[in-house]
């Protein structure tokens, strides 16, 4: 590895995008003299500990899986008052610091544990030690993460201290479209030939290789000397929105799609669509002429992912990450919370909203609405006269147009009639 690590990074959350992304990266460029993370699962800090500070990560690569070693690292349980205090204090010290917990809404907790108070507590220690600015990359996959988390720390902050602590910190959003999964229980880790987080851990972090990770612009201001990230490799653009909605409705929507006809087809692993006739050709198509073209039009210009050759560049790269049979994801977790993902916002409801909205009739995305309702419900496929209702509950905090819901739903009701004449010979058939 490389020497003169100088700098302090600090990650909240120790699951598989902090461990095999955040703390991997910042351990790989050679910049940092310490990586702290906060976790609030005791038995873990205990095992962590235990393997002299190191944990374990697998990565998967096109051909292979690479298990890397990656410490030491600093874990802290900001539970404990000891460890907190030293939290606390390796913020203040911090240039950079990732967050990567289940969503926005673990960002406040009861007690003085709380994320939020943590953050404000360091920040305002780093402005009364004369301590270095920094940047906070929010990964927790919402567009206004960045947003919600400053927001929240503001509060934490009294009133008086509250420009000089946004004098030093920038909040940051991210969008990150690198795949990752844990392998629970031993017979299963053993089974895949996979290294677990640590000797005496019953998890294993699997996560791909691809480390494109966008995020927003670093601005200090004009006045501000320049800030140098240690993570270099993270790439700043000006105006995320349009990579948000690429990786929601191209990535996100496609991934999806797969799960849910893959549980139609009777597969386990996403990769088993490869075997599928007709499987890869329809979902490429999906996000080539459905979420594609829509994108293309709405952002054409702004980048060059958003044009024809970009985002045929883009799509085929992470059809092929997503068949990768050494990342062996299952259908099952990629399709877990079908009602989330049937809002009226979200990855399928939002790529045909999209698509519709640019002239374009998503026909691939419904049928995925459809299979994924079906996946909440099996009833669904011969009860259509209950699908608005269900569907309707699932939006009603959007609360949709009716002009916009009506033709939703007709698409979704159609796509459950063709899933009903399919079910009558073999769902194989979908993809002809």
């Amino acid at each position: 590895m490389a020497l003169n690590r100088t700098r302090t990074y600090v990650g909240f959350g120790f699951g598989a995008i902090q461990a095999g992304l955040f703390l991997y990266e910042a351990y790989q460029s050679g910049a940092f003299q310490r990586l702290v993370v906060a976790e609030i699962i005791p038995e873990v800090v205990e095992n962590v500990r235990r393997a002299n500070n190191h944990y374990a990560v697998n990565i998967a690569q096109l051909d292979s899986v690479l298990p890397v070693t990656i410490g030491p690292i600093e874990i802290e349980n900001p539970s404990v008052n000891a460890d907190r205090a030293r939290l606390v204090e390796a913020i203040a010290e911090a240039e950079e610091i990732g967050t990567a917990v289940p969503s926005p809404s673990f960002y406040t907790t009861d007690g003085p544990q709380s994320l939020h108070r943590v953050l404000a507590e360091g920040l305002c220690r780093k402005v009364a030690n004369d301590g270095p600015r920094c940047v906070i990359y929010t990964a927790e996959n919402h567009h206004r993460a960045a947003q919600l988390l400053e927001e929240t720390v503001m509060e934490a902050v009294p009133l008086r201290k509250q420009d000089s602590v946004r004098s030093r910190v920038r909040f940051l959003n991210t969008v990150i479209g690198k795949m990752s999964g844990i392998i629970s229980g031993r017979a299963e880790i053993q089974a895949q030939q996979l290294t677990p987080l640590t000797p005496n851990e019953l998890r294993a972090f699997l996560v791909e290789a691809f480390n494109r990770i966008l995020i927003e612009k670093v601005d200090f201001g004009t006045s501000s000397p320049f800030f140098q990230r240690g993570i270099a490799i993270f790439e700043e653009k000006n105006n995320l929105r349009p990579f948000e909605e690429a990786k929601l409705y191209g990535h996100n929507a496609t991934h999806a799609l797969a799960a849910y006809l893959g549980q139609l087809v009777g597969v386990e692993h996403i990769a088993e669509l490869k075997a599928v006739p007709g499987a890869i050709s329809f979902l490429r198509h999906a996000f080539l002429d459905e979420s594609g073209q829509a994108l293309i039009r709405k952002y054409g210009g702004q980048d060059p992912l958003f044009t024809p050759a970009g985002y045929r560049h883009y799509a085929d790269d992470l059809l092929q990450r997503m068949m990768s049979p050494y990342l062996r994801d299952t259908v099952e977790r990629v399709g877990r919370d079908p009602q989330r993902k049937l809002g009226w916002n979200d990855r399928l409801i939002g790529t045909m909203r999209l698509a519709l909205s640019q002239g374009i009739t998503p026909r691939r995305y419904a049928l995925g609405a459809a299979a994924a309702l079906v996946a909440m419900d099996s009833t669904l496929l011969h009860q259509t006269s209950r699908v608005v209702d269900v569907l309707s509950s699932l939006w009603g905090t959007s609360k949709p147009l009716d002009a916009d819901r009506s033709v939703v739903l007709a698409l979704v009701e159609e796509s459950l009639d063709t899933l009903r004449l399919h079910q009558t010979s073999s769902f194989m058939t979908i993809f002809e």
